[in-house]
């Protein structure tokens, strides 16, 4: 029994920076906050959605390492259309991979339909991958990230 509780006291650090990137993350998106967005991905972060390709052009969706982050998140920050909004109510975590959705409906209509899976790492995202769903897509079909 002894050993059961060493094992849950071992896993209360990832938890709790699970929890805290989640909240930490959530801030810095709704204060389009550069600095302490970035702050919480290691230096060799990945982070993997469509919304690079539809920004970027290229192969792939996926941007690499921290300061091309900054790059990529700057340019996000500074075209989020109006339906990218923030509500949602819940995380799942093991300590090790953090995932929550955005849902398309929301007490106060609609918006971008997401879900954000985050690996995190000594308290940091290491990799992150956003999968969109129909809603969402509709957004990049709209160019609604070019126009603004």
């Amino acid at each position: 029994m002894a050993e059961h509780h060493k094992s849950l006291s071992a896993e209360e650090p990832t938890l709790g920076a699970a929890k805290r990137i989640y909240h930490d993350w959530d801030d810095a998106l709704g204060r389009k906050a550069l600095d302490a967005a970035i702050q919480l991905y290691t230096i060799d972060a990945t982070l993997e959605s469509p919304l690079v390709r539809h920004l970027r052009g290229g192969e792939t969706g996926i941007v690499r390492g921290r300061d091309d982050l900054r790059k990529f998140v700057e340019t996000v920050f500074d075209r989020t259309p109006d339906i990218r909004r923030r509500h949602r109510t819940a995380f799942f975590t093991n300590g090790k991979t953090l995932i929550w959705e955005y849902p398309r409906v929301t007490p106060d209509g609609e918006q971008m339909d997401l879900v954000e899976v985050m690996d995190v790492k000594d308290g940091l995202i290491r990799h992150h991958r956003v999968y969109w769903g129909w809603r969402g897509v509709k957004v990049l079909e709209d160019d609604e990230y070019r126009r603004r």
